[in-house]
């Protein structure tokens, strides 16, 4: 015991008093209030919205507040005015889609469970004083349950969930509360009012003043990922055969893609909420981003084993790698072209068209691969063992082209279903635009210093057009 006492790290009373003034010095609580700052700082800069969203908080708490510091109004509600604020405090989200989704929920849910608690209330009453709080216990047995059991199905839990939260709690409440309250219709009128007062508050606030809409979160969230995974492919092959050497940030870039799911369901389900805003319209097709999402991170988890053999290839490249290089630098290139043409059109909202054909030469460039791989293995005969790292890398980017036609024909597909536009065709463009004769002068081969006159007349039809003399 005295030895463990003898061990123990603890300080005495002078080392532990010089510690304590030492940590509450001016200069350590500057430099703590410093950095503090720096990073509030950071925080506001990073997304200045998340400063409006506070703002917009404390804006309809203030408002709903006066629901109590008014006095003809809290003569009308009473105590019941706390509710609103309470509404506030856990509807009011950051996008417009969370809001919309917490308020409707809480609103109908509490609508739902208020009456079905008075109606509870009547429907005890009928069995008399002695019976009654047998048959209001079974209700809320029943009722708790089978609301308790239905946020496990997945169309529940995925938009309702908080709404059938509302509905036990407020069902509860005014069954239980309405066996010793004599008013129970006027208790369940002033707590739906005040609900209804500040989930509107919220809702009208979210939208009106400096929205923040879901859909487009995740609309610039897909095309942020796709240019994210182009430049990393468009940069690959010069950095496997070290063609060049420049900033290498895009080869870890990628890695946020991969750990993208759960913000693109959360971003689409408050998305389905979202009134029409934007270039998005009412009922834009949402669940199509998550299909393109899926894709995406296919494509991500390709490129993830991928970057394994950058860190895995040889200092002196192979005579084989040699001679696959043009076909992958060019398979690699081609495939991120392609994802930042699919990202653009997605970003303007107008149809995929060029985006083929990068995919195209993205086949014609694995054919050129094909034969190439065929012919050095049959006449230089070369060892596969020692060439598999190659070889398996270039079968990723096989696989890569796979993916990236999977989210072309996706993308194209969202833009059937939400109407993008088609782009210009700069073919009729410059149709439509006269042709301009330019001037120039003519000199005979292989004279020096003879002048000789030279004439030359353009003509259409009958009329000349232009004529030059030197």
């Amino acid at each position: 015991m005295a030895l463990e006492n003898a061990s123990s790290p603890s300080l005495s009373p002078p080392t532990l008093f010089a510690h304590l003034i030492t940590i509450a010095s001016p200069s350590t609580i500057k430099h703590a209030i410093s950095n503090t700052a720096i990073k509030i700082k950071n925080i506001a800069l990073d997304d200045p919205r998340r400063v409006t969203h506070s703002l917009k908080v404390a804006l309809a708490i203030t408002l709903v507040s006066m629901v109590y510091y008014l006095q003809p109004i809290y003569n009308g509600i009473g105590d019941a005015g706390m509710w609103a604020i309470l509404t506030v405090v856990v509807v009011f989200e950051y996008t417009v889609g969370a809001t919309l989704s917490k308020g409707m929920n809480r609103g109908f849910a509490t609508l739902l469970a208020g009456a079905l608690g008075v109606g509870a209330e009547a429907f005890g009453s009928l069995f008399g004083p002695t019976i009654k709080p047998i048959v209001l216990g079974f209700l809320v047995f029943f009722l708790v349950g089978a609301g308790t059991f239905s946020r496990f199905i997945p169309s529940i839990k995925k938009k309702y969930d908080y709404g059938v939260l509302i509905f036990i709690l407020t069902f509860s409440l005014v069954a239980v509360s309405g066996y010793r309250v004599d008013k129970i219709i006027q208790l369940a009128h002033e707590r739906l009012s005040t609900i209804i007062v500040g989930g509107l508050t919220c809702i009208i606030i979210s939208i009106c003043v400096f929205p923040v809409w879901a859909g487009e979160d995740l609309h610039k969230n897909m095309v942020k990922n796709l240019e994210k995974l182009a430049s990393f492919l468009e940069g690959f092959g010069n950095e496997y055969y070290r063609v060049s050497d420049g900033d290498k940030s895009f080869l870890t870039a990628y890695r946020s893609v991969l750990d993208s799911k759960a913000t693109e369901e959360s971003l689409a389900n408050f998305a389905w909420w979202e009134i029409g805003h934007g270039k998005f319209r009412f009922r834009h097709p949402w669940k199509q981003y998550l299909k393109i999402g899926v894709y995406t991170r296919q494509c991500a988890y390709h490129i993830e084993a991928l970057s394994g053999y950058l860190h895995a290839k040889d200092e002196i490249p192979s005579e084989f790698q040699k001679i696959i290089q043009e076909p992958c630098i060019k398979m690699s290139s081609e495939t991120g072209k392609a994802l930042k043409e699919l990202a653009n059109s997605m970003n303007l909202m107008v149809h995929p068209l060029s985006s083929s054909i990068h995919i195209e030469n993205c086949k014609k460039a694995v054919d050129d691969l094909n034969t190439t791989y065929k012919v050095s293995m049959v006449e230089d005969q070369w060892d596969i063992l020692e060439n598999i790292s190659v070889i398996a890398a270039t079968s990723i980017l096989v696989d890569i082209i796979k993916c990236v036609e999977q989210i072309s024909e996706a993308i194209e597909e969202l833009s059937k279903q939400a109407h993008f536009k088609k782009p210009k065709d700069k073919t009729s463009n410059e149709a439509g635009k006269p042709h301009i004769l330019h001037r120039g002068a003519v000199k005979p081969v292989g004279v020096e210093n003879e002048q000789e006159l030279v004439t030359v007349t353009v003509s259409s039809g009958d009329e000349v057009l232009h004529e030059a003399r030197t």
